[in-house]
């Protein structure tokens, strides 16, 4: 496993110490647990704007989260999110979906 060395603010030091013994765990497990969350989220984030904007589709944006179609249409109910996509672009998700 690789290692990455960083500096983090005090308070950052402080919350996850705090983190640690809630959770009984090490705090270089604790960073690769937030490491790994954070970057799913951020994954998600982006393929939210991205889909919002209408730049990609339910595929794509499944594939920029890093999650299958169903748990992208999944995320995609819980955000109450909205498509620009035109009625073609719909007609071509709805034939993917049929074929998965």
């Amino acid at each position: 496993m690789p290692t990455i060395s960083a500096r983090i603010p005090e308070d950052d030091e402080e919350a996850l110490a705090e983190v640690a013994a809630m959770l009984s765990e090490d705090k270089s497990s604790v960073i690769r647990k937030a490491l790994r969350e954070g970057l799913t989220e951020l994954r998600v984030r982006r393929a939210i704007e991205q889909y919002q904007s209408g730049e990609i589709s339910t595929n794509q944006a499944a594939r920029v989260a890093g999650v299958s179609v169903a748990e992208w249409l999944e995320i995609a109910r819980d955000r109450n999110l909205t498509t620009q996509l035109s009625p073609e672009d719909l007609d071509a998700e709805a034939e993917t979906a049929r074929e998965i």
